[in-house]
């Protein structure tokens, strides 16, 4: 990992968040004790910024200098909070189309995901802070840029997250083998959420139950399975055909 990835120390992990640094994770070791640690946790807590509690091990695996046993990892994207940004989306927008990413790992992927994203007009992405790839420059790489042009939106109550989208009038579009419906079942007039699952555990069972429309890409080869990126673009590619 890159030095310029990552801020450890105490004070200088403390001022990341006190100044709003994009901050992925927050690593902290297990037996540390002290106010400023707890005021970390606190200041991660209101800012929906995720932290785990780790061996010494795992922190000298990052850097071997002086690392007061908490180091805080850096994306290379600003984080949007879900409910900050839908209000802005619907004023912008009128009726978003967001790319909800559940529990998708690999970096690569996500940037693929995102580059898809933008060439077909999703509004925005909608991932877990936890159980989700980090944003790095690999993920930049591979989506020509479009994670630095399109909105990404993540929480740590991702379920809560969700919650809230179907408050605000979103219909759930859910990518998923159990799918039997059709794109004239989706609704033209409605803001839409379209969700892609991780490949190992798919889309997280309490969102799937609140999926309008499941939808299943027909295939005749003999895998009869496709790389979640490519899903994804094929999945947006055919939703703006319907849209327009």
């Amino acid at each position: 990992m890159l030095k310029e990835s990552m801020i450890y120390g105490i004070y200088p992990v403390l001022e990341a968040l006190q100044t709003g640094q994009n901050i992925h994770k927050i690593l902290i070791l297990k037996t540390i004790q002290g106010n400023n640690i707890q005021q970390i946790i606190e200041l991660s807590k209101n800012n929906d910024i995720p932290f785990q509690f780790v061996p010494k091990e795992k922190l000298n695996q990052f850097t071997q200098n002086n690392h007061q046993g908490i180091i805080a990892l850096l994306s290379a994207v600003e984080y949007y909070d879900i409910e900050n940004l839908v209000p802005k989306l619907f004023e912008e927008i009128g009726n978003p189309i967001i790319g909800i990413l559940d529990g998708i790992t690999d970096v690569r992927n996500i940037g693929a995901i995102a580059r898809s994203a933008e060439c077909f007009g999703i509004s925005a992405l909608y991932t877990p802070a936890t159980g989700s790839g980090m944003i790095t420059e690999d993920a930049i790489k591979s989506s020509a840029g479009a994670l630095l042009r399109i909105p990404l939106a993540r929480s740590v109550q991702f379920l809560k997250g969700i919650d809230y989208l179907v408050a605000c009038g979103f219909q759930f579009v859910a990518m998923t083998e159990k799918g039997e419906d059709s794109f004239s079942d989706i609704a033209l007039d409605r803001p839409t959420c379209l969700i892609l699952g991780s490949e190992n555990e798919g889309i997280h069972p309490k969102i799937l139950q609140k999926s309008d429309v499941k939808i299943r890409l027909n295939m005749t080869g003999n895998i009869a399975s496709l790389n979640v990126s490519v899903a994804a673009g094929i999945i947006f590619y055919l939703f703006q055909e319907h849209h327009s």
